[in-house]
């Protein structure tokens, strides 16, 4: 199984964090406004225009977890000790903690809800680095990215099972980012390993050749950029003569059935910030920094496999087109038997997807049945991804009783009253 998605264990004790403290914060608190100020003459050709709502990305997120900003109130109700907790920015693509806490709601909600008990793998689909600015300046392409990449393990899986009209499950994501940060559009789709008949039932699949995989999506792509006249044919053809078309796709990292945590990492994986904090190494002062790599399929021929020194202008121009608008329609997809339509059909016709040990399914019968709004309500509750994460809870206060929130304070003028 690779490792790239792998965490560490869950510490023992829940700490809130110091926003204030991470380079991150300190880095675009001090150097932002002059990387925009450089970007016309220094960064443009590199990584296009500058995007204006990254102004309020960047805004809200050096708000994000600071008392200054907002804040609720906390009272316990056994020794009625009061604490402050801090609101978060919810911006995408740039704040660790608002993503880290993103990818935990969709994680609950893939595994809660929607994935079956069956094997799942991860499939990377990466693209060549002369294709990848189309991605990145027209990002609707990202859509058709994940599109693409749907379609070749559909027709991989159903030529591999003997019937062309069952479908696997499928939940993809288009990533903007690489290991280093760097500008590297790519597919990362989590797959049913094998396929549901019309009926529903369940054909596994043990087997793919990825160098199929990889023709096939290369062949995609290729007639995709050339239908919107962005590749002439004598480009194609520069591309498919090289050694290393550039094109690849990798399905190792498998989660087994009844590997339930297993599962929610990988879940967690899809949706991750662009930036890891604890791979920044900088000192403040210092005009550059060291980015540590993480080992990756995303990128199986990166060049610096430890990681890249870099200018701290240069740092966060890389950083900035990542980023994503709240507009964005790109961000996950679902497909086949996992897509809203195909659910929708079945529960119509009475159709159940079979799978295995469906006796001892990760979705429990004995759970009380709750509306979808009850259900997304408990999903994106702060304190319960909390401790479903990191296995503490959060509102659990040192004499052992339970914190309450009390009220909320979000205008300025009463924070400052505060004197905080």
């Amino acid at each position: 199984m690779g490792t790239a998605w792998r965490t560490l264990e869950p510490p023992g004790l829940y700490r809130p964090r110091n926003a204030r403290a991470s380079p991150l914060y300190q880095l675009l608190e001090t150097y932002y406004e002059e990387v925009k100020a450089i970007w016309e003459q220094r960064f443009e050709r590199k990584y296009g225009f500058w995007r204006g709502f990254v102004d309020t990305v960047v805004a809200r997120y050096l708000d994000c977890g600071t008392v200054e900003a907002r804040f609720a109130r906390l009272r316990c109700d056994t020794c009625d000790v009061e604490q402050l907790l801090t609101l978060s920015c919810k911006q995408r693509g740039i704040c660790p903690s608002c993503d880290a806490k993103r990818a935990a709601s969709f994680a609950a909600l893939l595994k809660d809800e929607l994935l079956e008990n069956v094997g799942h793998c991860l499939w990377s689909f990466t693209i060549p680095k002369m294709l990848r600015p189309y991605f990145m300046y027209r990002r609707e392409l990202l859509g058709d990215l994940v599109r693409l990449a749907y379609e070749t393990i559909h027709e991989l899986l159903s030529e591999a099972a003997g019937d062309h009209k069952a479908r696997p499950g499928v939940v993809a994501v288009p990533q903007t980012f690489g290991s280093v940060l760097n500008v590297h559009p790519h597919a990362h789709c989590l797959a049913s390993r094998g396929v549901w008949d019309e009926k529903g039932q369940w054909l596994p699949v043990p087997y793919i050749d990825t160098n199929a995989a990889e023709k096939l999506f290369a062949h995609k792509i290729l007639r995709l950029l050339r239908s919107q006249d962005l590749l002439s044919d004598e480009r194609m053809q520069l591309l498919l003569s090289f050694r290393n078309s550039g094109f690849s796709v990798d399905t190792s990292p498998t989660v087994w059935p009844q590997d339930t945590q297993g599962l929610e990492r990988l879940c967690r994986y899809l949706l991750r910030c662009p930036v890891s904090l604890s791979r920044i190494h900088w000192t403040p002062g210092s005009k550059t920094l060291f980015y540590e790599s993480k080992g990756s399929h995303d990128e199986p021929l990166l060049s610096h496999p430890q990681g890249e020194s870099l200018d701290i202008f240069e740092f966060i121009a890389e950083g900035s087109p990542h980023p994503d608008s709240r507009a964005s329609k790109t961000r996950r997809s679902y497909f086949g038997a996992y897509a809203s339509r195909t659910r929708v059909f079945q529960k119509k016709h009475g159709i159940s997807l079979h799978s295995l040990g469906d006796n001892n399914s990760s979705k429990s019968k004995s759970e009380p049945e709750l509306s979808p709004k009850k259900r997304a309500a408990l999903r994106k509750s702060w304190a319960r991804l909390i401790k479903r994460v990191y296995q503490v809870d959060p509102l659990k206060c040192e004499c052992g009783g339970t914190l309450r929130v009390i009220g909320f304070i979000i205008e300025h003028k009463v924070i400052h009253s505060q004197h905080l």
